[in-house]
C-alpha cells in the first residue's frame, strides 16, 4: 500500500515539476538564495565558539575585534539571500498557479456537455480556487524545505562534526527515527487532504447554490434547510482538518520528544567531554547551537508529508480534469456558409447511464429555409433532438445530415458558426449589453450591425430608457434586467449571428404577451429563407411552421402541417385543444 502511494506521489508531482522547470533561471536564484542562508545561519553558529572562548572566557578582547563586523556581514547577506529566496519562490509559486488555472480553465470551455451534465458546480469551482492554490503552496513549501532546510541540517552537521564528532553521532541516530514517523504519517497526510478538498467542494456548491438561488430561498422560507446543509459541508470540512492537525500535531510532538531525549544525551556525554578537557564552553555553546539551529527544519521536513500530499490530492484533482476527452472534433470540412438542408436518419440517443431512450428512430428532412416545429409533452425529447444538431450530444445511431454531409465531417468550428441558438435558459454574462449582443465571434460586428439586431428584437425599446445605453451592466447572468429583457437580448445575439440554421428552444418564453407579438414579427423575418427549428409548448407560436412533428417518449407519433394535425384529431389536436380551452378570452 505504501509503494503504491509513493508511486503515486512520484508520477503526480513529476508531472507537476513541469509547470516549475521552464522557470530554471528564476528557480536557480531561488536555490543559490537558500543555499546562501544556510551557509550564513551556519557560520553565525560557528562564531559563538571564538567569541565564547577569547571574549567572554579568556577575556582577550583584541583577538576578537573583527567578530562584531562579521556578525554585521553576516545579517546583511542574510537579509539579502532571505529576499531573494522568498521573492523568487513567490514569483514562481504565482506562475504556477497562472498556468494551472489557465488550463484548467482551457479544459472547461473544451470539455463535452455529458461531463458538466454529471458534475456539480461547487466541486469544479473548488478545483479553479482552493485546490490550485494548495498545489501552489506545496511546490514552494516542498522546494523551500528540500534546499535550504535540508541544506541547513547539513551545515550545522558540519558545525556540530567539526567540534566534536563523538556527540554529532548520538545527534545522528535520531534521524532514522524521524524518517519512519515522516513516512507513517505520510499516508494519512494524503487521505486527509483529499478528503479536505472534496469537503470545500460541498462546501462551495452550497454557497454557490444559496448565492445563486437566494430569491427561491426566501419565497418558500429556505434559510434553516439551507442553513443545516452548510452546516453539514462545514463540519465535515472541519472535522477533516481537525484530523489532520491532530496527525500533523502528533508527528511534531513526537519528533520534539525524540530530540528532546537527545538533546538530554548530548547534554550528559558533552558534560563528560568537557570533564576531560576535550570541550570548551565555546565549543559546546555553538555545537548546541547548531543542534538547536536544525530543530526548527526538521519540524518543517516532518511537516513537509502534509503539504507535500496535500498539494498532491490538488494537483491530481486538477490533472484529472485535464485528461479528461474534450470534444471529438475528427471533422476536416471547413465549410463557409451552409445552405441549410437538414437531413435526421433514424437517430436514437439515450443519456449516459439510462437505459430508455430519450429519442428513439427519429427520422425528419427539412429543406433550407423551411421551418420545422418540433411539439410535444415535458420529456418527450424535443430538446435534445435540437441539441444533437450543433453536436453538444453524440447521438448513439443514425445519421444527421446537413447539405448531404454527415455533421461529424464538418468541424466543430464551422458546423456551429451555421447555427444560431435561443433558448429558453438565457445565459447572459456579467458585462454589457454591447458584449451580451456582440459575443465571441460576433465581437467584430459593427455598431450599426448591433444596433440593427438591437432594434429588431426590440431590445432598444427598453436600453434607450437606460442611462448608459448599450453600455449598461447587466449584473450576474443577467440579474439586474428582467426575464423578458434577457430574453430579447438573446434574440438579438441570434439575429446578429445570421446564421443560415435557427433553433428556437421556447424563445417567446419569457415574454408577455404584448412583447411576443412584437418579437414574433422579428423573428417570423428573421426566420425567412433560413432553415428554423421551433421547440415551442405555446402551439400558437408555431401554426405558420411548413412543418409539425409531434414527440412523444422520443418517437414522432405525428407530422403535418397545423391544418392537417387539427383535421387528424390526434395527439397535436388534443394539445392544441387543451391550451385553446385554457387560454383566458380577451373581453
Amino acid at each position: 500500500m505504501g509503494q503504491r502511494i509513493d508511486s503515486k506521489v512520484r508520477v503526480v508531482y513529476g508531472r507537476l515539476w513541469r509547470y516549475v522547470t521552464p522557470h530554471k533561471l528564476i528557480g536557480f536564484i531561488a536555490v543559490i538564495g537558500m543555499a546562501s542562508t544556510a551557509v550564513v545561519e551556519a557560520g553565525l553558529v560557528a562564531l559563538l565558539a571564538p567569541l565564547t572562548d577569547e571574549a567572554l572566557v579568556a577575556k582577550q578582547l583584541e583577538t576578537v575585534q573583527w567578530i562584531p563586523y562579521a556578525f554585521m556581514g553576516i545579517f546583511i547577506l542574510r537579509g539579502i539571500s532571505g529576499f531573494a529566496t522568498e521573492a523568487s519562490l513567490g514569483w514562481i509559486g504565482r506562475q504556477v498557479i497562472s498556468d494551472l488555472r489557465r488550463q484548467v480553465f482551457a479544459k472547461y470551455l473544451t470539455l463535452p456537455t455529458r461531463f458538466f451534465d454529471a458534475q456539480t458546480t461547487g466541486p469544479l469551482l473548488s478545483r479553479m480556487t482552493y485546490n490550485v492554490e494548495m498545489v501552489a503552496e506545496s511546490v514552494t513549501s516542498v522546494v523551500t524545505i528540500a534546499v535550504r532546510d535540508v541544506l541547513t541540517v547539513i551545515a550545522a552537521f558540519v558545525v556540530m562534526i567539526w567540534y566534536s564528532p563523538k556527540l554529532t553521532i548520538f545527534v545522528a541516530i535520531l534521524f532514522p527515527i524521524v524518517a519512519v514517523i515522516v513516512r507513517l504519517l505520510g499516508i494519512a497526510f494524503r487521505r486527509y487532504s483529499s478528503r479536505i478538498q472534496d469537503s470545500v467542494g460541498e462546501v462551495t456548491q452550497v454557497t454557490e447554490e444559496v448565492v445563486r438561488g437566494n430569491w427561491v430561498v426566501k419565497a418558500f422560507g429556505g434559510y434553516d434547510y439551507e442553513s443545516e446543509r452548510l452546516d453539514s459541508a462545514d463540519t465535515r470540512n472541519r472535522k477533516q482538518n481537525l484530523k489532520l492537525i491532530r496527525v500533523r500535531s502528533f508527528g511534531v510532538a513526537v519528533t520534539q520528544v525524540v530530540f528532546g531525549f537527545g538533546i538530554a544525551l548530548v547534554i550528559y556525554f558533552a558534560a563528560r567531554e568537557s570533564l576531560a578537557d576535550r570541550l570548551t564552553a565555546g565549543q559546546f555553546i555553538a555545537f548546541f547551537s547548531a543542534m538547536m539551529l536544525m530543530l526548527q527544519p526538521v519540524r518543517r521536513i516532518t511537516n513537509v508529508n502534509a503539504t507535500l500530499q496535500r498539494g498532491v490530492a490538488g494537483a491530481d484533482s486538477l490533472f484529472a480534469i485535464m485528461d479528461e476527452d474534450d470534444e471529438a472534433d475528427s471533422g476536416t470540412i471547413d465549410a463557409g456558409r451552409l445552405r441549410g438542408d437538414v437531413s435526421v436518419r433514424d437517430v436514437s440517443f439515450a443519456y449516459d447511464g439510462e437505459n430508455a431512450a430519450v429519442l428513439d428512430g427519429v427520422s425528419i428532412d427539412i429543406e433550407a429555409g423551411k421551418t420545422l416545429a418540433i411539439v410535444g409533452h415535458s420529456g418527450s425529447g424535443k430538446t435534445t433532438l435540437a441539441s444533437l444538431l450543433p453536436r453538444f450530444y453524440e447521438f448513439n445511431t443514425g445519421e444527421i445530415l446537413i447539405d448531404g454531409k454527415p455533421i461529424h465531417d464538418y468541424t466543430l468550428t464551422s458546423l456551429r458558426d451555421n447555427i444560431a441558438l435561443v433558448s429558453q435558459d438565457v445565459v447572459l454574462f456579467n458585462d454589457t449589453i454591447r458584449n451580451n449582443l456582440a459575443y465571441g465571434t460576433l465581437k467584430g460586428s459593427s455598431e450599426k450591425e448591433i444596433r440593427q439586431a438591437a432594434e429588431a428584437a426590440h431590445v432598444m425599446h427598453f436600453v434607450d430608457e437606460l442611462p448608459e445605453g448599450l453600455d449598461t451592466m447587466v449584473g450576474d447572468r443577467g440579474a439586474l434586467l428582467s426575464g423578458g429583457q434577457r430574453q430579447r437580448i438573446a434574440i438579438g445575439r441570434a439575429l446578429l449571428k445570421n446564421a443560415p440554421i435557427l433553433i428556437l428552444d421556447e424563445a417567446t418564453s419569457s415574454l408577455d404577451t404584448q412583447s411576443e407579438r412584437r418579437i414574433q414579427e422579428a423573428l417570423s423575418a428573421l426566420m425567412q429563407n433560413r432553415t428554423t427549428l421551433v421547440i415551442a409548448h405555446r402551439l400558437s407560436t408555431v401554426e405558420k411552421a411548413d412543418r409539425i412533428i409531434v414527440l412523444d417518449r422520443g418517437k414522432i407519433v405525428e407530422s403535418g402541417t397545423h391544418a392537417e394535425l387539427l383535421a387528424l384529431g390526434g395527439e397535436y389536436a388534443s394539445l392544441y385543444q387543451m391550451q385553446f380551452s385554457d387560454e383566458p378570452k380577451d373581453e
